[in-house]
């Protein structure tokens, strides 16, 4: 790899790392050391490989970044038996635990749905899982993109399949500022079904399409639009309410009274991202502001830190944080 200059001031080092499978090695490499380049760019070191080693040389600090990184996209190779791909958001995972200067989890750690195990790439994420695993109602906030609705998602497939819940249940507002369903073309499911695609894209994520069709039919998964909660209890079911920025203070109520026993909660949504007519308040505000000292909910605010799409996505986010 190419040479680099240490930065100012700072000293620099070289460090050795061995590793005991070249195949793994191989893939963590990547095809013409292009994962070892992307650490090179982002770290501001140099690796040089030959063998069953790794040497990195550049600032002491960075350095150790370096090999922090590399450990953990070894070790998830490790616990995939090497089946796993190292493709470049492997990497950027990597980089942002380092970053953090926090430990990345382990494969165990994570949530575990019919199709994959869904791990938490934050710090931020890995709290939200804590809540998730640890409180009847937890409110998930934090701009697109942070696996706000994702997570939540898994964590009611991976409580479906250890059947802790007998079903999921899934809704959002149909419509922004209304739910005015009677406008729109179509049956009801016609009507809600564009609406709730963001909640369907997950489930197909995590679960094979014929089950997830199958358990839509049985009714295991139900996705309705906000209003067709009023007048239930939801027993042994696992709850996910999403976009919850423009439900109502009434209509948020009503969705936190449905909850039953056995059941779980979770509600998502975007402060920053609210489209209810000016003037009119926003439930998830209201309920967050309302609830956050009660016995048995979990609120987390996720940030721009916590996006895991594309790079540019989560510079974007906090370039507008902090004007905000």
């Amino acid at each position: 790899m190419n040479g680099r200059a240490s930065a100012k001031g700072e000293k620099a080092t070289s460090i050795r790392m061995e590793f005991e499978d070249n195949g793994k090695l191989a893939v963590l490499t990547g095809e013409h050391n292009a994962n070892l380049a992307q650490l090179e760019s982002a770290l501001e070191v140099t690796l040089d490989s030959f063998g069953n080693s790794i040497t990195i040389s550049g600032p002491a600090a960075a350095a150790k970044k370096a090999r922090r990184a590399l450990e953990d996209i070894y070790k998830r190779l490790d616990e995939a038996d090497g089946s796993l791909p190292v493709d470049t958001s492997l990497v950027r995972d990597a980089l942002r635990w380092v970053e953090a200067g926090d430990a990345a989890p382990a494969s165990g750690q994570g949530l575990d749905t019919w199709k994959k195990k869904i791990i938490a790439k934050t710090p931020g994420q890995k709290d939200y899982l804590g809540l998730l695993r640890s409180r009847e109602v937890v409110f998930g906030l934090g701009p697109a993109g942070t696996g706000k609705t994702y997570m939540a998602v898994a964590k009611a497939v991976e409580s479906l399949k250890k059947r802790e819940v007998e079903r999921i249940v899934l809704s959002r507002p149909a419509v922004e500022a209304g739910e005015r369903l009677g406008f729109l073309p179509g049956d009801m499911k016609e009507k809600v079904d564009p609406y709730l695609r963001p909640l369907y894209d997950a489930l197909y994520d995590m679960m094979p399409a014929d089950k997830v069709d199958r358990m839509l039919v049985s009714g295991e998964i139900e996705i309705a639009p906000l209003a067709f909660m009023r007048g239930r209890t939801l027993s042994a079911s696992y709850v996910i309410i999403d976009e919850a920025q423009n439900t109502t203070p009434v209509q948020m109520k009503m969705v936190l009274t449905r909850l039953g026993q056995d059941s779980r909660m979770v509600i998502t949504g975007d402060l920053s991202q609210i489209d209810l007519p000016d003037g009119q308040p926003s439930g998830l505000s209201d309920a967050v502001s309302r609830l956050d000292d009660v016995e048995g909910i979990g609120i987390i605010h996720l940030s721009g830190k916590d996006v895991v799409r594309h790079p540019v996505v989560a510079r974007i986010l906090m370039a507008y944080e902090s004007k905000s």
